[in-house]
């Protein structure tokens, strides 16, 4: 119905009123089966209420709440984020704008805490909302930029003003969540490959450079062994845009530093605790530092990221350049660490650290024979940028050490995935158990009580026959 008819006019009251009462439903329904009903039903009647832009925005922020809710399933908040992107697609630029803040107030909300249970609700709210700032990629710069600019300037007050608990505003999960949100937007929309398709860069490439900045900014905020876990975090937030966007990142030096720490070159003391999570971690308590449990948790995150920071250039012409200052640095360090006087007598990471020295160095080697037969100059950009294209990187000597490694650590995951699981369903069933022992428990009791009673009855009726025999 075209929306400046006579009809349309007179269903306008009846439009705002159903709207309205279809906002106070989503904001007060429990049930997930309805919510989704309500939001599916809400999806139609969009193009007719975006001239009402005080409703569309009301609504706006109640369907990011729905989908930035841990309690919703996934499939409801999957219909709210339809909902949301049907809004971004249709309405004009300022209303766009909104659903955009809106999805980032909702994302920041939800990611307040961090564990293994909402870890991938959290993941799913990052993907969903990186594409929609690919729909409009002119509204979806200046929102981002004004974003990542209240990150720097949350950044630069923790260091300028350096109070006890200044670092609280940037060493929070939200902080870290939003840094990671950025680099699957670049990620997403900047990838070299959508670019080529595209025949041009971007709106959103200019994004790249302030993200980077203040991720390695807020990397090295406290460079203390507590925080270890969130630099690991905040390094693979960068990984995924030097992969995506063939941006040449210095990430290296920043896990060498980790290496070269005193938690990873002293004797660890030996400990009962848990290995921690990397993954739903950004920072070690004090009972885990200089422990054993600790140093090996840490030294194998260090070798994984260099190995997958190495895997982005494994067949770039100056590989043997770029890995020989890592080689010189890491050999260093595997001689310190083994030595019979002292080191951190960690065989178990130093041999870890040992065997990525040797993969460096032979895929270093098998660059320098395939580089000895090029005829071109390394003035020739296509030459430099076509050398070893056809070749998976999976076939390089390095390649194959880390696919191999991402293997193992998949099937490692896969376990842990499935033990969390069946824990859950145990924990569950034991709750369910105690409930109804204590339901049984409660109904045995009014039984007893019961029998009492009829007890108490029947010896009433007893003594009121004894004095009725005795008045006789």
């Amino acid at each position: 119905m075209p929306t400046d008819s006579k009809k349309f006019r007179t269903l306008t009251p009846l439009l705002k009123s159903h709207t309205v009462s279809i906002q106070h439903l989503l904001e007060n329904l429990s049930d997930a089966a309805t919510l989704r009903m309500t939001l599916d039903s809400l999806s139609g009647l969009l193009p007719y209420v975006l001239s009402f832009k005080k409703i569309v925005r009301e609504l706006t922020r109640v369907v990011a709440s729905v989908w930035a809710d841990s309690a919703n399933n996934e499939m409801t908040r999957l219909s709210a984020f339809l909902v949301m992107r049907r809004l971004v697609v249709i309405s004009d630029p300022s209303i766009r704008e909104a659903v955009l803040k809106q999805a980032y107030q909702g994302l920041v909300k939800g990611a307040r805490n961090t564990t293994v249970h909402n870890i991938q609700g959290i993941n799913l709210m990052k993907n969903t909302a990186s594409e929609l700032w690919g729909l409009d990629p002119t509204v979806g710069y200046t929102t981002g930029f004004g974003f990542i600019r209240q990150l720097a300037i949350h950044l630069r007050t923790s260091i300028t003003n350096k109070t006890k608990d200044s670092y609280k505003t940037v060493y929070n999960w939200q902080y870290i969540h939003s840094l990671d949100f950025w680099s699957r937007v670049v990620a997403a929309h900047c990838e070299s490959l959508r670019e080529a398709e595209a025949g041009k860069p971007s709106p959103l490439r200019p994004l790249i450079y302030p993200v980077v900045q203040v991720t390695l900014g807020a990397m090295r905020l406290i460079p203390t062994a507590q925080y270890f876990p969130l630099r690991f975090q905040l390094i693979r937030s960068l990984l995924r845009i030097s992969s995506a966007t063939a941006t040449y990142i210095p990430l290296a030096p920043a896990l060498i530093e980790v290496l070269n720490s005193a938690e990873m070159k002293k004797q660890p003391k030996p400990s009962t605790l848990k290995a921690l999570d990397f993954s739903t971690a950004i920072r070690a308590t004090k009972a885990y530092l200089r422990t054993r449990v600790y140093q090996d948790g840490v030294g194998e995150q260090v070798a994984e990221l260099l190995g997958e920071f190495f895997i982005l250039w494994t067949k770039n012409i100056a590989f043997p350049e770029l890995a020989l200052p890592v080689i010189v640095m890491l050999k260093r360090w595997i001689k310190a660490m083994t030595k019979k006087t002292g080191g951190n007598r960690n065989s178990k990471i130093n041999s870890l650290i040992a065997l990525l020295v040797q993969k460096l160095e032979a895929n270093s080697r098998w660059i320098e024979e395939k580089r000895a037969k090029v005829d071109f100059a390394p003035n020739n950009r296509a030459g430099v940028d076509n050398f070893l294209k056809d070749v998976d990187w999976e076939k390089t000597p390095l390649g194959a050490y880390v696919a191999g490694q991402r293997k193992s650590r998949d099937q490692k995951a896969k376990m842990l995935e499935e033990a969390r699981k069946t824990d859950d369903t145990k924990r569950k069933e034991a709750e369910m158990a105690d409930a109804e022992e204590g339901a049984e428990d409660f109904g045995n009791d009014s039984g007893e009580e019961e029998e009492d009673a009829e007890l108490d009855m029947a010896s009433d009726a007893e003594l009121e026959d004894d004095d009725s025999e005795d008045d006789e």
